[in-house]
């Protein structure tokens, strides 16, 4: 079967293929919700509470796909084929990996390609995390303009 490129079609300008997989990678978790699990249950042929238990955790109050070590990164999604760099579930991938990058340019692909260029390496790797924190607007530099901070976390103290 032959795919027919439309006008109206929009252009990408990254590749996932020549990527180690920075959304698989960067994050400190991907939030799951109860259809995605469905869909990964129903894609292995297992029940609804096997996949729950198999392929996510909980964290605080949201439920997240488990990680794994992964062999460039500290960590991956339980998911990604650490050879190849792609995901083993594409097709039944949670929606919000279905949604990203969610435009036409990827900001991670962006990057790595900047970084590249910049370095005259084609093999150089930037190595990114994102964390979430909670900000505060603070009153700004005089200009008008918002400024916002923010608090380290504090260090929860192990149980002995």
């Amino acid at each position: 079967m032959v795919k027919t490129i439309k006008d109206d079609q929009p252009r990408t300008y990254f590749d996932c293929n020549k990527c180690p997989a920075f959304c698989c990678t960067i994050y400190e978790r991907v939030q799951v919700t109860k259809r995605d699990i469905t869909r990964l249950a129903k894609h292995f042929g297992v029940s609804y509470e096997t996949a729950r238990r198999r392929f996510t955790k909980q964290w605080e109050d949201e439920r997240v796909l488990k990680k794994v070590k992964d062999k460039i990164f500290p960590v991956t999604c339980i998911f990604l084929d650490q050879d190849k760099r792609g995901c083993t579930v594409y097709h039944a991938r949670p929606n919000v990996c279905r949604e990203f990058p969610d435009r036409v340019r990827c900001p991670y692909y962006d990057m790595l390609q900047f970084e590249r260029r910049q370095q005259a390496d084609d093999t150089v790797l930037p190595l990114v995390q994102i964390t979430f924190r909670e900000v505060k607007e603070t009153n700004g530099n005089g200009n008008g303009e918002k400024v916002w901070e923010w608090e380290p976390e504090k260090k929860k103290k192990r149980k002995k």
